[in-house]
């Protein structure tokens, strides 16, 4: 049997990694200033998690959720505390994907609705009604386009406004910062703006901060940049540092009842465990302050490349942009200054997504590699 080939692969083999560097099977030493997608959120092989995940192997790995599991309450009593998202309760899961589809199912139980409204150049994963929320034609099948989503731009209130007041929208579901569309965001005006008119038209909004959320952008989550409540969020990526999860923070409104949701492996023991240790780490290491200090670093490094025309994004989720397409500055990065980077559906952008771990020292070498080959 033969892989089925739905990926452009670089040449490169990973087989360890440590921190915010990573060895390829010949040994050869790569920066990792992509995060595999922004997922490793307290370093490669963190001692916490390796510890936490060891330990608890040792006791249970797995059983299903018809059974008690303490470690899902502590789970979502320590995200509540370090998040500031006390009031919501937690429904977990195993991916990204799978979080953003089971919060659009909630909002049409709970709206009795089924219209969704998502944005241009959004991404919100491949299953049924979350690849239907994304701005991507070529990977909806003609299954998922049976879904009734409308997709409006950033920033125009007005245009939202008048397809909520249609009175058939369940959800508004958007990105706290846009990743695989390019970094682009809402203000704060259309964020605020955003909550009354769902508010006001009975139409719940989900924050989808799958690759915003756990500190990413120098808060807990990107919302909060914007000092909104959303009715529900989602969250995964850089939650298990590399181990598979998911979530739905869920606000009090929205009632549970028995059977309306369900997974086999969400909140699984290793989970749990891979989470709890994730969160300890982001506390313990003062991650949050962390990421805005190195930040403000990139930003006033990144200025000495003169061929950077924009840097996009907050905290540790940026895009630099250029006026050229940087596919072939990416695999120069990788194959000759061996550095991981991300790219995104626009073109002219290279995605940074490091470890919040990243050091001052890791932002010159990756600023170095980029003046050295743009300067040739």
């Amino acid at each position: 049997m033969e892989l089925f080939d739905v990926y452009p692969l670089y040449n490169v083999t990973p087989v360890k990694a440590e921190g915010v560097y990573v060895w390829d099977d010949k040994n050869v030493k790569y920066l990792d200033m992509y995060g595999g997608h922004g997922v490793i959120s307290i370093g490669h092989s963190h001692p916490i998690y390796l510890a936490s995940l060891s330990n608890q192997l040792k006791h249970i790995g797995f059983y299903s959720n018809a059974v008690q599991n303490p470690l899902q309450q502590q789970l979502a009593k320590k995200l509540g505390a370090l998040s500031g998202c006390e009031d919501y309760k937690l429904f977990l899961c195993n991916s990204g994907a799978e979080a953003n589809e089971n919060a659009l199912k909630l909002a049409s139980f709970k709206t009795k609705k089924q219209r969704v409204i998502a944005f241009k150049n959004a991404f919100h994963g491949r299953t049924s009604a979350a690849v239907a929320a994304t701005d991507n034609d070529k990977i909806n099948a003609p299954i998922n386009k049976q879904q009734e989503v409308t997709f409006l731009p950033l920033n125009n209130i007005d245009l939202v406004k008048m397809e909520l007041e249609k009175g058939d929208v369940a959800a508004v579901i958007i990105e706290g910062i846009q990743g695989v569309g390019g970094l682009d965001e809402g203000s704060t005006t259309f964020f605020k703006a955003l909550q009354k008119v769902c508010l006001d038209n009975n139409a719940l909004l989900i924050l989808d901060e799958i690759q915003s959320g756990y500190g990413r952008t120098g808060a807990f989550f990107a919302f909060q940049h914007h000092k909104i409540q959303p009715d529900i969020i989602t969250v995964a990526k850089g939650m298990g540092n590399g181990f598979p999860v998911g979530g739905v923070l869920i606000a009090n409104n929205i009632e549970a009842t028995y059977g309306m949701l369900g997974t086999t492996f969400g909140g699984n023991h290793l989970a749990c465990a891979a989470s709890l240790a994730v969160l300890e780490v982001i506390k313990s290491e003062d991650l949050l302050a962390h990421v805005n200090e190195v930040y403000q670093y990139f930003l006033e490094q990144i200025k000495s490349v003169s061929q950077v025309k924009k840097v996009k994004g907050k905290g540790l989720m940026l895009g630099v942009e250029f006026d050229f397409e940087v596919g072939t500055l990416r695999k120069r990065l990788i194959y000759e200054k061996h550095i991981f980077t991300g790219g995104s559906s626009n073109k002219n952008l290279l995605r940074i997504l490091p470890p919040l771990t990243v050091t001052k020292a890791q932002i010159n070498q990756f600023v170095n590699a980029l003046k050295s080959l743009l300067n040739e």
